[in-house]
């Protein structure tokens, strides 16, 4: 029952806390990313795809 009566306290202890944490955590610096570099040949590289199919003929393109 001692719990029911303190509710107002808990909460703003629990508003204080989250305030608290939120003004921490955004202190903390970003942490750096390293950027690579990549070849410029092997980002441009394009890729080639081989058809290795007769073609078809004009009376079997008529047919489909």
């Amino acid at each position: 029952m001692n719990v029911l009566k303190h509710m107002e306290v808990i909460f703003l202890t629990a508003v204080v806390l989250a305030g608290v944490t939120s003004y921490a955590s955004a202190a903390i610096p970003a942490p750096r990313q390293h950027v690579t570099v990549q070849n410029a040949s092997a980002a441009q590289q394009v890729a080639v795809i081989t058809v290795t199919a007769k073609r078809l003929s004009a009376a079997e393109k008529a047919r489909l």
